[in-house]
């Protein structure tokens, strides 16, 4: 397939780029910085809220990842971040859609559920999460993945644009990876345990997301894309008594169990993430 991928510059991107390509597939990139690859096809350097910019990235696009966005909420203006990440993703899906592109992944984010960067502290009413939580969003940034699943949405219904939005949490490899390992180590508490200790390799991220290109699925869909441990080298029963007590688990979490579920993840594309930390 033919690939535009935005955000191609930033972390997750430069993975995926590493992921489809490595697949074979055919690659157009773009970002609002250059992206420092010979690899693909074409690359547009530019701003995702330019319909022009976006309509020249589309041409001949088969698939979609979208990944431009301001990925967390650290900056003064939050309505400038909420109207960017809510503009960009309307620009992109519903361009996808007018042209006929057939599949769309889009990086949503666990913070759509309201508890990463809540400004009043937040539990889940229960755990593991599902994508059926009740979402308790207060901040601009949570509330802007919930406006992209939401065109996601109604792209789908306007044009029958077949969308998967893939939940993710922290994401990382590498220095990134051990940095926030140590971090969550000498503090579990705070941001951590609103995060519910939750982490991906970002090797897993671009896999899940070349899964989702290439499954045959219809619809559009909102799925948990976690590793299936927490970031934490405490037990998870211990961090759920500690931080989150009264919180009602509806399976067992023996040892470092992660606490979002990701079986529809698994069920939907066939992934689930292969790599974790402790083993590394």
């Amino acid at each position: 397939m033919r690939v535009l991928v935005t955000g191609a510059a930033g972390h997750i991107g430069g993975h995926v780029l590493d992921e489809l390509l490595g697949a074979g597939h055919d690659v157009v990139a773009t970002d609002l910085v250059p992206v420092e690859d010979p690899r693909p096809e074409r690359v547009h350097t530019g701003d995702l809220r330019d319909a022009e910019l976006v309509a020249r990235a589309m041409e001949g696009a088969e698939a979609v990842v979208h990944l431009g966005a301001i990925p967390h909420p650290h900056l003064p203006d939050a309505g400038a971040l909420f109207a960017n990440n809510c503009l960009t993703a309307y620009r992109v899906l519903d361009e996808a859609g007018r042209t006929g592109v057939r599949r769309v992944v889009a990086a949503s984010s666990l913070s759509a559920l309201g508890f990463a960067w809540a400004p009043t502290p937040q539990s889940p009413s229960h755990v593991p999460v599902d994508e059926e939580h009740p979402l308790v969003v207060q901040d601009p940034y949570g509330l802007s993945k919930v406006v992209l699943e939401e065109i996601a949405r109604a792209t789908h219904r306007r044009y029958g644009t077949g969308i998967v939005c893939m939940r993710f949490p922290f994401v990382g490899a590498g220095e990134r990876l051990a940095d926030h390992l140590a971090a969550v180590a000498a503090d579990p508490g705070g941001r951590h345990s609103a995060e519910l200790w939750g982490w991906l390799d970002t090797r897993d991220a671009a896999e899940a997301v070349r899964h989702a290109l290439e499954a045959d699925i219809h619809g559009c869909h909102v799925v948990n894309v976690a590793a299936k441990d927490t970031s934490s080298p405490v037990p998870t029963a211990e961090l759920l008594t500690r931080h989150h007590p009264g919180v009602p688990a509806l399976t067992e979490l023996p040892g470092h169990a992660g606490l979002f579920d990701v079986s529809a993840c698994a069920e939907l594309i066939g992934f689930t993430a292969r790599r974790g930390w402790r083993e590394a």
